[in-house]
């Protein structure tokens, strides 16, 4: 079993690729050291753990940083392998939950943050492309307790820290999300009676008075 000995994780509370790794640390039971960030002004250590993107998350183990989300939850899988596989063991199933995880991270923020950022026609499409990429999750999901079967895993790690910020999309897009890709919120209701992610999303009515200090700041109204 690895070291836990100085486990630290850069971070910001609203933040869902955060929020993946700190699931990720909580389904394999290990400790570490949290440090919330201001990103109006950012710490020397962030800067310094990752002068390339200068962005949240950051794990540091043993002094050594490991950036971007799906590589540190790549990364805590294997170094704690001792307990609560996130990725599968066959290649090919492997291979597969990496698809969805960026598939995720290609569509799902970029997408959502169009939904709160535009107005009129341009919201409109981005709306009709949130509903089609929701359904194409669920359709990947199917009748599965998880993404990957009857294991919370990978996708769902990746998928997950999302579903907080689903109030905010409908709030500001006018859509349901149940309406449109009611096994998705099923799912999300399954996955939030794990400690692990109970304890590590938001409240969504937090996420949205966020999303409107943001509309605020940036003039969008």
């Amino acid at each position: 079993m690895a070291s836990e000995k100085g486990v630290m994780l850069l971070d910001f509370w609203v933040s869902p690729f955060g929020q993946r790794a700190r699931i990720a640390l909580a389904e394999k039971g290990v400790e570490y050291e949290y440090k919330e960030e201001n990103l109006r002004d950012k710490s020397e250590l962030l800067l310094k753990s990752n002068p390339i993107h200068k962005k949240i998350p950051v794990l540091i183990h043993d002094g050594k940083p490991i950036c971007e989300s799906l590589i540190i939850v790549q990364y805590i899988d294997e170094t704690w392998s001792d307990k609560a596989p996130l990725l599968p063991s066959d290649p090919y199933q492997r291979a597969q939950a990496r698809f969805w995880a960026d598939f995720v991270d290609k569509k799902v923020f970029e997408c959502g943050g169009k939904l709160w950022k535009l107005k009129g026609e341009e919201q409109e499409a981005a709306k009709t492309e949130m509903i089609e990429i929701l359904q194409i999750l669920e359709a990947q999901l199917g009748d599965k307790k998880y993404f990957g079967g009857d294991i919370f895993g990978f996708v769902d790690v990746a998928f997950v820290p999302f579903t907080s910020w689903f109030y905010s999309y409908e709030t500001c897009a006018n859509f349901s999300v149940e309406e449109v890709a009611p096994k998705i919120v099923q799912w999300a209701k399954r996955c939030m009676e794990r400690e692990s992610v109970d304890k590590t999303l938001p409240d969504p009515k937090k996420v949205y008075e966020f999303v409107c200090y943001l509309k605020k700041r940036f003039g969008i109204e």
